[in-house]
């Protein structure tokens, strides 16, 4: 069967004016799982990743760690982050959200925002929002399927972290609320691995840090 490595991108710019750009903690860490897959002669056949800044300054980064390799980059509007900002809107709450950076400030944030995507996937938000959810369900699905029916051999993909979290919530058949918590526990640059063919996939591991696995790299390990 294929290999599929789906990458959460790199820490992005929590406290910034633009949350889409790569914090420099961002872009080592995709670095440094850049090094990972070249120690581990990981040659990918295609990469395919969303149109945000941060999917490509995470791209950029593990592949300029990988040198020599050439290969096909594809960008896939489906493997976007949902709009928190007009989830935060929706549910008639200013959060200024990544414009914070107090610690206490992520925090409420992370709280506000995992009480939004469950009246989102309920259907219960009071405002408008520019997706629904099933309209998201439906784009990540079709970004899946899209990639098992390419016909490659090995998939690397950058993606944000609810995309990341629909895709195992799909293939686990999970209800939506497994999506909400799975998308609260993923980690900036950690890997999931699914084996696949043109009509199935399967989850190998998820959510992993193997480049960070060391005492001197675990200050790296982030959620932003």
């Amino acid at each position: 069967m294929a290999e599929l490595y789906l990458v959460r991108h790199g820490q992005a710019s929590f406290g910034a004016k633009n949350y889409d750009e790569l914090s420099p903690w961002g872009g080592r860490q995709s670095h440094w799982l850049g090094e990972y897959f070249a120690q581990m002669k990981l040659e990918f056949d295609q990469v395919v990743i969303g149109t945000m800044r941060r999917h490509e300054q995470t791209a950029d980064a593990i592949l300029g760690a990988i040198r020599g390799l050439q290969v096909e980059v594809v960008q896939d509007a489906g493997l976007n982050e949902y709009d928190f900002q007009a989830l935060f809107a929706a549910l008639g709450e200013d959060r200024s959200g990544p414009c914070s950076s107090a610690e206490s400030s992520k925090t409420s944030f992370y709280k506000h925002l995992k009480r939004a995507l469950q009246l989102w996937s309920e259907d219960r938000l009071p405002g408008p929002v520019p997706e629904t959810w099933q309209q998201f369900q439906t784009r990540v699905e079709r970004a899946r399927l899209a990639i098992q029916r390419a016909g490659r051999k090995r998939v690397l993909v950058v993606s944000s972290g609810g995309p990341i979290a629909v895709f195992a919530q799909q293939i686990l058949q999970a209800p939506a609320s497994a999506a909400i918590a799975l998308n609260m526990q993923i980690r900036n640059s950690s890997v999931c691995q699914y084996v696949f063919n043109d009509t199935a996939m399967s989850l190998v591991s998820f959510n992993s840090l193997p480049h960070l696995d060391a005492v001197e790299r675990r200050e790296f390990i982030t959620y932003g």
